[in-house]
């Protein structure tokens, strides 16, 4: 897995075959098959590993989380960091993250990335609604939703950009200051 999460860093690695990592860690691709039943599930153990990692996170900040007026935005904004800061750590995960080195693959790989984006969105309205409880006038529900689609938005916008921009803009670059202006 992880040199399959090397491999994808590399510049040109949307599609990584699996002769080119077994290549790499210098066995046969029939080695490869013995420990997986298919390349779909060596991605699928990445995204295990990207969903792990950063839940475990993420439930970390809700339980730091205070009951002050701006708690809520201060851990929304948290977690957007932190995935950002996993993706950047991770860069061949980043590509994943986005998709761009699902391209090809089975379509369920791409499902699972998208119901990863809906559990962070899900986690920021959690933190999102206490406060629009207090401060929305018209639908607090509505309010909490639309700022967790957002924030998820942005931070689907700023991986994409890093991915594309071939790894050079960071995805936490100014990161807090755009939240700051979201929220």
């Amino acid at each position: 897995m992880q040199t399959l999460a090397q491999l994808l860093q590399e510049p040109g690695a949307e599609r990584v075959t699996t002769a080119a990592l077994a290549r790499q860690l210098q066995v046969s691709e029939a080695a490869l098959y013995r420990h997986f039943a298919s390349k779909a599930q060596m991605f699928e153990g990445l995204i295990d590993f990207i969903e792990l990692s950063v839940f475990t996170l993420v439930q970390q900040i809700q339980q730091q989380q205070g009951d002050g007026e701006h708690e809520g935005a201060r851990s929304a904004a948290r977690i957007v960091a932190v995935v950002a800061q996993f993706a950047e750590a991770n860069p061949g995960l980043a590509r994943v993250m986005v998709g761009d080195a699902l391209v090809l693959e089975h379509v369920r790989l791409n499902e699972r990335m998208e119901r990863f984006f809906g559990k962070v969105e899900a986690q920021l309205r959690q933190c999102l609604r206490p406060q629009a409880d207090t401060t929305s006038v018209v639908a607090p529900a509505a309010e909490a939703q639309l700022r967790a689609a957002l924030l998820v938005d942005l931070l689907r916008g700023r991986l994409q950009r890093w991915v594309r921009s071939g790894l050079h803009e960071r995805p936490t670059r100014q990161l807090m200051e755009a939240l700051a202006l979201v929220l």
